[in-house]
């Protein structure tokens, strides 16, 4: 019992006076996260609301690993992030952190489930059924052949969302995930996600302009 304690007090990620090299001073001295010890365990359900140009984007990239202008800390199994060989990041992407990119980083030449098939073959969670199976459940199964560049935005989000769920991890990052969902699809997408979170045990950072409302966060962060 000892031994999965200490593994799960590992598996977790700690921003140690983490500010952002860019950001006016007057946005880090309001902020709940910026410059403050702020820890993010496995299980956990997190909402950080962020006004438009308080770094909430960067936040998930710097969580992600994709950029390291920052001061401070970003600790993952008592390793910085920032320092992480590119093998590192790697491992920690593959095993440890999902993404829903606000921009959606979708291949848009190749089919939705070509996709979605490229990312759980890089390291599958789930076998390729359920691939169909989350696709309908999202209102996007009549789309898996379809070139991603044919779909709507609103569709592509989803995509992005499905292609988040196909992997492990303990952390699953959301930047703006449904913003240009309507709310019965919001709704749809929130429930898979929470539904796949809780399976792994794994924690949701949700990041959005505003609180969600038909999400019930243990914890929200004013960026």
């Amino acid at each position: 019992m000892l031994c999965c304690r200490l593994l799960f007090l590992l598996m977790r990620i700690q921003l140690q006076q983490v500010v952002p090299t860019y950001i006016e001073a007057e946005k880090i001295e309001r902020s709940q996260l910026w410059n403050n010890t702020v820890v993010f365990e496995p299980g956990r359900k997190i909402q950080i609301v962020a006004p438009s140009g308080s770094g909430k984007t960067s936040l998930i990239h710097f969580l992600y690993g994709l950029r390291k202008d920052y001061n401070g800390k970003i600790i993952f199994d008592n390793a910085s992030i920032a320092d992480f060989t590119a093998d590192n990041v790697a491992v920690y992407r593959q095993n440890n952190i999902s993404i829903v990119f606000q921009d959606l980083r979708l291949f848009a030449e190749q089919t939705v489930l070509q996709n979605l098939e490229v990312k759980r073959q890089l390291n599958p969670y789930h076998n390729n059924s359920k691939i169909s199976d989350m696709a309908g459940q999202l209102g996007i199964g009549n789309k898996l052949e379809k070139p991603c560049k044919t779909c709507s935005y609103g569709e592509q989000q989803r995509v992005a969302i499905i292609r988040a769920l196909q992997q492990p991890f303990q952390f699953l990052l959301l930047d703006e995930p449904f913003s240009h969902l309507d709310e019965t699809n919001r709704k749809k997408a929130m429930a898979l996600i929470e539904e796949e979170a809780a399976a792994r045990n794994a924690s949701i950072i949700l990041a959005d302009l505003k609180p969600i409302e038909y999400f019930n966060p243990d914890q929200t962060l004013y960026l």
